[in-house]
């Protein structure tokens, strides 16, 4: 199965917007960032992708894989 598109949570003028990397129209718009959040977790458990999260400045303040990570955490327990 292929990966979907990254899923970008960036402020819109009516609050929050979802929005599949290289889209320019948001696939939902939330009045607070958690519901935005909440929307593109979804989408990307869906598709296998990430969530990339953006503050209000625009810049990348966090980032979530829901797919196949190319870059899994190690495992610490030993």
């Amino acid at each position: 199965m292929s990966r979907g598109k990254d899923q970008h949570v960036v402020p819109h003028k009516d609050g929050w917007a979802v929005k599949g990397a290289g889209n320019s129209k948001a696939t939902s718009i939330q009045p607070t960032q958690q519901k935005a959040i909440k929307d593109a977790i979804g989408i990307a458990k869906h598709q296998k992708s990430e969530v990339v999260i953006h503050g209000k400045n625009g810049k990348i303040r966090d980032k979530d894989s829901y797919g196949n990570d190319p870059n899994p955490p190690k495992d610490t327990k030993n």
